[in-house]
């Protein structure tokens, strides 16, 4: 009798498998990071053949120290870091070109052309997204017009494209040997290429972007048996897709409409379920596909972006070299008893949700002789929070809801200081659930349903359980005077590009 369901959690920065039993505990994990390549300012790029190589050695090292075999596996859930574009010879098995990865600006002059012609808005009515180098659909335009190879082989009809999701399904269940070639609604949702009210590739938005149908993916629900599994895990199904947050969403149990959980990892994102019709920002908020459980409806979710969160401590120590490990950023935090008067702004690749703003640049200040390095590192936690107030106000002006409390998921709320002052700047409770592993969780209940592991989400949401809640300590005044200079800080990062 199978005992687990696996999930490959392909993350930003990393790789990792593991595997949940049916009480939806995390058991055997395995992880791997890979290497972030910078060719040119505003370029982040992957080696698919890295991440590829990275999830078959998790997956081995996983079942390895579980003590488990395939044959214990009731079935596979994949879970991907979401707008990152991999394109293969589907001859061959090998990547053409390195993939381009969800922060990446080089499609930046494409999206200024999109939006020539009816402004940054043009798709959101089909898409539910803004023009934004963000989405894989501009990277894979700027593919096809800048790289040769690329567009002669689409045109013989040998190339295949995708997400992370679509990479790995396609390896997982043969690769060459009759590879499911798939992504699933969440993903294709991100593409700026696929119509909400549909769930299909839309023919306008493909002659948009000059994209040939050919190479895309089949759109498929989050929770399906797509193909079954060749190597380590032979013949176990592969049969849950959700990208990260969506994924999280979903191992949140946030099936209700008004339910809302915030991520923190490389980037911050906040998802709000607002049931089973669309709803179209007018505040900055991207309307994305939340899940779809086989043939039932969709439920959609409106999404707040953060590009740079936990990669702002990164680079605290890796650009700056402050701190030795990014755990060590909390004890330099505690230091200090505020953040000196300083603010940093991580507008890295320009500044995603609610302002949508490509032209914008990091900023640090404040800077007094006063500030010493504590202040740095308070500063870098108190930037995920401002941002995530950000996301917040921009949900309440949209759907008229106050949140009651805020789920929190995500390898940065271990960090106690953070969840303390993000409680502050929203003025509502934070909690955190005993499972933090929500985004693998969250794969592993799609795939768990599609082949009958648990019966409904009913017997999911009866999982969920409290770790910890902060509660606000800061009064209402200190909290909006401090909210005000955050403010003050993003708008002088507007306009830094010409």
């Amino acid at each position: 009798m199978p005992r687990y369901i696996a999930v490959i959690d392909q993350g930003t920065t990393s790789t990792r498998c593991i595997l949940f039993d049916h009480t939806g505990r995390a058991g055997a994990m395995a992880q791997t990071e890979h290497r972030q390549f910078y060719p040119r300012a505003g370029w982040i790029e992957h080696d698919p053949l890295e991440i590829w190589r990275n999830t078959q050695a998790v997956i081995a090292e996983a079942l390895r120290k579980a003590g488990v075999e395939a044959k214990e596996i009731a079935a596979l859930g994949v879970t991907n870091q979401r707008e990152t574009l991999v394109v293969w010879d589907k001859t061959t098995g090998n990547p053409v070109y390195p993939a381009i990865v969800w922060q990446d600006t080089r499609s930046a002059e494409i999206c200024e052309r999109l939006a020539m012609d009816g402004g940054q808005d043009r798709f959101r009515a089909r898409t539910g997204l803004p023009i934004a180098t963000y989405f894989s659909g501009p990277k894979l335009q700027w593919l096809l017009e800048n790289v040769e190879e690329i567009s002669i082989q689409a045109e013989r009809g040998t190339l295949l494209c995708g997400t992370i999701d679509s990479w790995l399904v396609w390896n997982l269940t043969g690769g060459t040997d009759g590879g499911a070639h798939v992504t699933d609604v969440t993903n294709a949702s991100r593409t700026l290429l696929m119509n909400l009210e549909t769930l299909a590739w839309d023919d306008d938005l493909l002659a948009a972007m000059n994209v040939p149908p050919s190479i895309l993916p089949a759109i498929r629900s989050s929770s399906e048996i797509y193909g079954i599994a060749k190597g380590a895990l032979a013949g176990v199904p592969v049969a849950g897709i959700l990208g990260d947050q969506q994924a999280a969403l979903f191992g949140q149990t946030c099936f209700n409409v008004g339910d809302a959980k915030n991520t923190y990892g490389t980037g911050c994102f906040m998802l709000l379920n607002t049931g089973p019709r669309p709803v179209l920002s007018a505040h900055g908020l991207i309307t994305t596909v939340a899940y779809q459980l086989g043939t039932a409806a969709p439920v959609f979710a409106l999404e707040g972006s953060i590009a740079v969160t936990g990669a702002l401590v990164q680079w605290l120590r890796d650009n700056l070299g402050l701190i030795r490990t990014s755990a060590e950023v909390e004890s330099l935090a505690n230091t200090v008893e505020d953040n000196g008067g300083i603010y940093i702004v991580p507008a890295f690749s320009g500044l995603f949700a609610p302002y949508w703003r490509s032209d914008a640049r990091g900023i640090v200040i404040g800077l007094t002789r006063y500030v010493n390095k504590g202040h740095f590192a308070r500063a870098v936690l108190e930037a995920t929070a401002y941002q995530t107030r950000d996301i917040v106000d921009a949900m309440r002006q949209e759907t008229g809801l106050d949140l009651d409390a805020l789920k929190a998921d995500g390898g940065m709320v271990v960090n106690e200081t953070l969840m303390q002052f993000q409680s502050d700047i929203l003025g509502i409770p934070v909690i955190r659930p005993i499972v933090t592993e929500t985004t693998a969780l969250g794969a592993a209940y799609a795939a768990g349903l599609a082949v009958g592991f648990w019966t409904d989400s009913e017997e999911l949401r009866n999982q969920w359980r409290k770790d910890k809640e902060w509660h606000p300590r800061m009064t209402s005044a200190a909290r909006e005077q401090l909210y005000a200079a955050w403010k003050k800080a993003v708008m002088r990062t507007f306009g830094w590009l010409e």
